[in-house]
Formats: structure tokens, C-alpha cells, sequence
């Protein structure tokens, strides 16, 4: 597939060294020298210095060729032009475009309406603050992404020592699980993550990835000693455009939230634009004023301004002076393993957000949606199982899966069923893997002609 990326920053590097890693044609466009050069020399794709909105540059960058054009970079209007360039040369182009205004996003049908078809509009800090307020729904998760329209849920959660599942084989927890309602597909081990099999034990510190249903949420969370908290008190570390959007749905949530933001302007606008909100001036690393806040009693501290090293550090500070759980906004890859290791409860990535986002428009045949998970170790894809496929109709304990993959839960109209080895697949279930990254290829061609994903 032919790509062009627009926009050389987070999301943009990100995405063409993802689809360039896939084997797509990938063409960037910045117009930062620096950035340009930088990206062209370690990524394997074409790498243009110039305008992303511009007819000639877009055209330079094979725009007429182009089977996708992915416009990220920080100007809407940049990327509303790259895309509408790419649907007047070629209307059966996919468009996605990166788009922050509020009122844009509320108005997208006008754009429709003038001609410009977007096929995804990206907002990685409504999608952030979507993720945040799920993850505050099941606290004791690093990770919560919902399939099926939200009946099965894929979790990620950190095993405590007191946990009976620590030291146990995968084999033997038949004993404890409630009912066949959970599969444990992955297991993250200090950063490195791996597909077990029956006889692998789970450790103490281990991250588990478990598909359950969400009725069956509550048990998952007894049985694995986790607890079930109700999340009250929040406190925000930073006043930006993310803070504003995740405020006003917590407070909508009935939570308690204090916002602390060190400019005197921005915390006047905050107070100004959010109703039962306490907007508090000053920094987020100072002990003295998050003591004076109720650090302690709040069930989770949330930094999100532009400095990740400050979220980092103003994260830990508050976990030190006592709250529950602690998540730090983390922009650059290879940071966020490097946070929870030192005790960050929850690293966050908008970055990888907009890449689950994209990824739904590149992985091929009926995909519905897409996942990346730790640092783009591993990716959970939801399908829809086509009459002609080979796992269509019998156990699959007989279906042969590729090494780095399982099948993880499968949806039948109304009825989940967590998969086993007698589970069957039907024509028409929706179908949910989980793959290590580097079998996403063999998972693909695996399921090439079955599935129809070509």
C-alpha cells in the first residue's frame, strides 16, 4: 500500500514506522528541516521537506499513486487541506486527518456536505480522555480496551504478591476462574511481552492481559485479589486542552476533581470554562500544596501537561504522599515502560491511541477494530469470521493458529464465549486475537483466504 503521512511529529513518526515496518511505501512531509532529516534517516520510509497542504509538495510525494493519506500534524487547517487535495485527485482515497478544534469535530457534517469525506477523523486527546475515564472505571487495570461494543473487555492488571494467582500454572487456574468466563492471552514481563502456554507460570509484578465479558468483570477482579474500588477524588496535574475534555466528563461522572496549573491565565480561563471544578495555582511537584489538597485521599492523581519528565516526577511525588493510583501523560516512545518501572500505576500515550485508531484502516478484509498495546509489542484485532474460513466449524484445538497469536474470545450475536479448545466459530461471530506484533504478518496471511482479508 501506498502511504503518505503528513506531519513528522509523535503520531506521524509513529505511524509510517509502524506501516513502513508492514512492508507499505510510506512517504513523510515536514516542513521542519531538521525533523526531516532525522526521520529519513532512521525510518525506512521517503522523508519530503515542505508544506503537507500544498498541491505540489503532495504531488512530489505521489499523491496521485496514493492509496492513503494520513494528515497528523498540529494545524487543522493543514490537515483538512492535505486531505481535501487527496480527494480531489482521487476520491476513492483514504482520508484521515488529525483534528483538534472542538468545533470542526461538532461540525464534520458541513465538511461532508462541501465535498470532503473524511474516513476517520483523529482526536487522540478526546480518545486519551475516553481511555482515562475507562481506566478509572476498573481502577486496578494498566489497560482497558473494549470490543464487541463494549461486551467483552481486554485488561491489562498487575499482579500482586497476595494474588492467588501468583506461582500459579496457567493450566491449573480451571480451580479458580468463574465459570470459563476469562483467558489469560499475554503476559507482561519486565517489558517484554509473550503468548503463555499451559505450563507457564504467572509472577508476582507480572502485567496479565485477560479477555473477559463485562459481566464477568467483577469476578475477574475478586478472584485475582484487585479489588473493585470506586473511583471519587481526582486530582489533575496540568490546564491544557486534555484537562478540559476529561474534567468535564468526570465531573459529569459525579467525581469530585481539583485541577492544579502553575499560569494565572489558564487557571482564570479553566475556571471560566468548567463548572464543579476546584482550579488550584501552582505546581504539581510541590509537596506542600498536594499535601494540603488531600493527596493522600484522593483515588487517583492524573499529570497531564506538555513535560513528561514533570508528569513523571509529580506522579511519583503524589504516589509517595499517599495516592491510590497515579497516571502520567508520556508522548515519547520507549519512556512509558521506562515510567512504570519506577512506579507510574498508568502511563499514557495518546500517540498510541491515534495508532490503534489508524491501524482499523490498514489491516485488510473485515476488520472492525484494532489495538496496540505495550510500546506496539502487540496488537488485539477484532474480525468477522466469513463463511469460507478455515476456522469456521470445527474445535480450535484442530484449527493450526500462528506462533505469537491466540484467539482470544468470540461473539455470537448476544452470547460471549471466552475461547477454549472446544469453542467453534460461526459464519458472521466477531472474533477477537491478540498477536505479538512481529506474527501480525503470518496472523494475516494465516487468515488471507479464510478470511477474506485480501
Amino acid at each position: 500500500m501506498r502511504v503518505i503521512v503528513v506531519g513528522g511529529g509523535e503520531v506521524g513518526r509513529t505511524i509510517a514506522a509502524r506501516l513502513a515496518n508492514e512492508r507499505n511505501d510510506v512517504t513523510l512531509i515536514d516542513a521542519d528541516v531538521e525533523k526531516v532529516r532525522e526521520i529519513g534517516d532512521h525510518l525506512d520510509v521517503e522523508a519530503l521537506v515542505g508544506n503537507g497542504s500544498s498541491p505540489t509538495t503532495l504531488l512530489a510525494a505521489g499523491l496521485e499513486s496514493a492509496e492513503m493519506v494520513i494528515a497528523v500534524t498540529n494545524s487543522d487547517e493543514v490537515n483538512l487541506l492535505a486531505c481535501l487535495m487527496a480527494q480531489t485527485t482521487s476520491a476513492s482515497t483514504v482520508k484521515i486527518a488529525r483534528l483538534r478544534d472542538p468545533d470542526l469535530i461538532a461540525h464534520s457534517e458541513l465538511l461532508r456536505r462541501a465535498g470532503l469525506h473524511l474516513d476517520l477523523v483523529i482526536n487522540p486527546e478526546r480518545v486519551t480522555a475516553q481511555k482515562i475515564r475507562r481506566l478509572l472505571e476498573v481502577p486496578a487495570a494498566t489497560d482497558v480496551v473494549p470490543f464487541a461494543d463494549g461486551e467483552v473487555l481486554l485488561l491489562a492488571l498487575r499482579i500482586p504478591a497476595s494474588s492467588p494467582l501468583a506461582g500459579a500454572r496457567l493450566i491449573d487456574l480451571a480451580q479458580l476462574r468463574p465459570a470459563e468466563r476469562v483467558l489469560f492471552v499475554a503476559i507482561n514481563r519486565g517489558g517484554e511481552v509473550l503468548i503463555p502456554k499451559g505450563k507457564d507460570k504467572i509472577q508476582a509484578d507480572d502485567v496479565v492481559y485477560a479477555i473477559t465479558s463485562k459481566d464477568g468483570l467483577g469476578e475477574l477482579q475478586g478472584y485475582l485479589d484487585v479489588g473493585a474500588r470506586k473511583v471519587r477524588r481526582v486530582i489533575i496535574h496540568g490546564g491544557g486542552y486534555l484537562t478540559r475534555i476529561l474534567a468535564a466528563d468526570l465531573v459529569s461522572d459525579g467525581m469530585h476533581v481539583k485541577i492544579i496549573e502553575p499560569d494565572v491565565e489558564e487557571c482564570r480561563a479553566l475556571s471560566t470554562d468548567l463548572e464543579g471544578v476546584m482550579v488550584l495555582h501552582g505546581e504539581g511537584a510541590d509537596p506542600e500544596l498536594l499535601q494540603e489538597e488531600g493527596v493522600s485521599g484522593c483515588d487517583a492523581y492524573i499529570a497531564l501537561t506538555p513535560d513528561q519528565e514533570s508528569n513523571i516526577l509529580s506522579a511519583l511525588l503524589a504516589k509517595r504522599l499517599g495516592a491510590r493510583s497515579v497516571h502520567a501523560l508520556i508522548e515519547r516512545g520507549g519512556f512509558a515502560p521506562l515510567a512504570a518501572a519506577i512506579g507510574v500505576d498508568v502511563p499514557l500515550s495518546p500517540r498510541l491511541t491515534a495508532v490503534s485508531s489508524i491501524l482499523h484502516f490498514v489491516r485488510r478484509g473485515k476488520t472492525l477494530s484494532v489495538a496496540s498495546f505495550s510500546e506496539e509489542q502487540a496488537e488485539a484485532i477484532e474480525i468477522q469470521a466469513m463463511e469460507t474460513s478455515s476456522i469456521v466449524g470445527r474445535p480450535l484445538r484442530e484449527v493450526h493458529f500462528p506462533k505469537g497469536a491466540i484467539i482470544g474470545a468470540v461473539v455470537r450475536g448476544e452470547e460471549i464465549i471466552i475461547a477454549g479448545g472446544d469453542t467453534v466459530i460461526e459464519p458472521g461471530d466477531r472474533v477477537i486475537i491478540f498477536a505479538l506484533t512481529s506474527a501480525i504478518k503470518e496472523v494475516e496471511k494465516a487468515v488471507s483466504v479464510s478470511l477474506e482479508f485480501f
